[in-house]
């Protein structure tokens, strides 16, 4: 006979969240169906009353006036009578028979407005009939009355007598549901998800190593008098794991994980929030040690400072806020709860979330590094069958300012990609498609005239070779000519290396790449066209940024004069300078763009036969990877002393339609 398995003493006494609970009993015993019962119960009784006490009218035979009713009179077989208006209810006094009806003592006839009422009345005297004022035709009694009028009446008082006890007498009422908290319960055993999963972000996993630790061992730090953070700030950009990170937390502790999203605390009526916010805290402390995950934070935690509510002190989104404030002020120093919150801007919070005692700790999820990348990859490719050319790290490389999310993407779109062409393994050439999917979308059938498209080819080689030639350039990965979204064609580049800080002459080598594919054409066809559109807004974006943001021009010097909104306490902002100075802006901006301009048509002159050669590949494969297309441009590929850019705009855009 197979062991039981043992269940853990907090494991017994803690309560099934309880939208579990009301799933697993069953349908008759919801809240909902619990009302339907007792109105249909009330329902079968009132019909069960009035069919015992008032049985109803025995029905009449339907007879002429005249003669039937008449004749009947005469021949002394009427018993009574009843009147209503022109109605008369009556009994005979032997059973009689009209047409193919049986045989009835009631009967019932109508009088014709024409009649002589006089002589009706003198014929029922002559005849000794009796007459009565109260129909005769009727079996109910005083009960049976009470019970047909005030009987749906009271079924009604009762119903809704029934409803407001429930909805005030706890939390499983259909009314008092409506301010329960909506937070997903996982119990602390069915957390599947660890550290181990959370790959590309160590900085941050050690920093919440020291949660795990308290909510696993509580006595250690309040022995001494410790007392954990109440309340923990996770920020980063989408998609970097803020929320994988949280649900490992509470992998790793073992404790009941508690997970919401801020606008499902928001409702239309005023106190809605604010109740679900006292439930949810309310089940924390019940099931503590454990985790309260809040997502997306800011949806309720906006500063109040910066815009006031429509309905100032009664505005719900305030008013949650405020609940969550005293919520988290209120933890005893033996309640191991946790907060944990999760923003993409934690520079608009309000001030008060973010004081000691509240949110007092706050980590930083930043984007992960190459590395970091490659630790990503090889999590979210361990179930996928890879083929031995596959290489995580020189797809890391190739894949700057991507996240967890993206990544997680990338595998995925790789796998489905492999699938279509029916390959047994996922292979690179699957992952460089699937990224080239990702970033600039499915391949189009647009078919390009034989002009048109030696023009794309002759642009993109004119990007590919600029970037090949020119010193602090990114390495060329790929070059194509196959029409993607709105771009004829494209010139993939990306780093070596990571790096933090970008030099002017990364900068400019970047002006220098955007201006090949305009330059190209105009040496080889004399003539220029719309395609260099999206590369002039590039270029010009980075231009004036080198002028008014980062001060790399003498004329202007180290002084911030574009207008800038503040992005955190270290980012401040700036405001714009004045008529005069964006006039010296435009004109170094002028200046830089120039002196590239003639910088970059003298090379592609001085190395025309490595750009046809380049081109001529381009006609014949349409797509070249990297040794292919230094191979064409009958460049060396030597390794790069630069670092990458701080997101896909590595990916240099080529001619698009006008």
């Amino acid at each position: 006979m197979a062991e039981l398995p043992k269940v853990s003493e907090r494991q017994a006494r803690t309560p099934l969240p309880r939208e579990e609970e009301e799933k697993k009993q069953p349908r008759f015993r919801t809240p909902r169906m619990r009302i339907l019962l007792v109105v249909t119960a009330l329902l079968a009784a009132n019909y069960i009353f009035v069919a015992l006490f008032a049985p109803g009218k025995v029905e009449p035979v339907k007879i002429p006036y005249s003669p039937t009713f008449l004749d009947q009179v005469r021949a002394g077989n009427v018993d009574r009578v009843s009147t209503t208006g022109a109605t008369v209810d009556g009994r005979f006094k032997k059973e009689f028979k009209y047409g193919e009806a049986e045989p009835k003592k009631v009967f019932a006839t109508e009088i014709p407005i024409f009649s002589n009422d006089e002589q009706l009345s003198a014929l029922l005297e002559e005849k000794k009939v009796v007459i009565e004022a109260e129909p005769i035709n009727q079996s109910r009694g005083f009960l049976a009355s009470l019970i047909l009028g005030f009987g749906p009446v009271i079924l009604l008082i009762a119903l809704f007598f029934f409803i407001f006890r429930r909805a005030a007498g706890g939390p499983m009422s259909a009314l008092g549901a409506f301010g329960r908290s909506k937070a997903r319960r996982v119990e602390g055993g069915d957390q599947k998800i660890t550290f181990a999963d959370v790959a590309g972000i160590d900085e941050a996993k050690a920093e919440l190593s020291e949660i795990v630790d308290f909510l696993k061992n509580p006595e250690r730090y309040q022995k001494l008098g410790g007392r954990i953070p109440r309340g923990v700030l996770l920020s980063g950009r989408p998609g970097t794991g803020k929320t994988l990170l949280a649900r490992a937390v509470a992998g790793e502790a073992g404790a009941p994980f508690f997970s919401i999203s801020a606008s499902e605390f928001v409702e239309a009526i005023v106190g809605i929030g604010a109740s679900r916010v006292r439930d949810l805290f309310k089940m924390a402390k019940e099931a503590s040690p454990a985790i309260i995950f809040i997502d997306e934070l800011d949806a309720i935690g906006r500063s109040r400072s910066a815009s006031a509510g429509f309905g100032g002190g009664s505005d719900e989104r305030e008013q949650t806020l405020n609940q969550i404030l005293t919520e988290m002020d209120g933890f005893e120093s033996n309640v191991a709860v946790i907060v944990l919150g999760a923003t993409n801007r934690p520079e608009i919070l309000d001030a008060a979330l973010l004081r000691p005692g509240r949110f007092d700790r706050r980590v930083a999820v930043p984007s992960p590094d190459r590395e970091g990348r490659a630790k990503i990859l090889a999590v979210h490719t361990r179930s996928l069958p890879l083929a031995d050319g596959v290489n995580l790290d020189r797809l890391a490389a190739t894949t700057p300012g991507m996240v967890g999310a993206d990544l997680a993407n990338l595998a995925n779109e790789a796998a489905l990609m492999a699938a279509r062409r029916r390959h047994e393994k996922v292979e690179m050439a699957d992952f460089t498609d699937a990224l080239e999917k990702i970033v600039l979308g499915a391949p189009r059938g647009t078919v390009l005239s034989p002009a048109d498209r030696k023009r794309v080819a002759y642009h993109e080689a004119g990007h590919a070779l600029v970037g090949m030639l020119t010193p602090g350039a990114d390495p060329v990965r790929k070059v194509s000519i196959i029409p993607r979204g709105q771009a004829l064609g494209v010139t993939f580049a990306a780093p070596d290396d990571d790096r933090s800080n970008y030099e002017e002459s990364w900068l400019l080598a970047k002006i220098k790449v955007a201006l090949g594919g305009r330059i190209a054409e105009e040496i080889v066809f004399g003539t220029i066209t719309t395609g260099a559109e999206s590369d002039i807004q590039q270029l010009t974006q980075i231009a004036r940024g080198m002028v008014g943001r980062w001060g790399m021009s003498s004329a202007i010097g180290p002084i911030a004069v574009l207008p800038e909104d503040q992005n955190g306490p270290l980012l401040p902002g700036s405001h714009g300078g004045s008529e005069s100075t964006q006039r010296i802006v435009d004109d170094e901006i002028r200046r830089i763009v120039e002196e590239s301009y003639a910088e970059v048509h003298r090379l592609l002159t001085d190395h025309r036969d490595q750009l046809d050669s380049l081109t001529e590949a381009l006609l014949r494969d349409e797509t070249l990877d990297e040794d292919p297309a230094y191979a064409a441009a009958k460049v060396s590929r030597a390794p790069a002393e630069t670092g990458q850019e701080p997101s896909l705009a590595a990916l240099e855009g080529g001619p698009v339609e006008a």
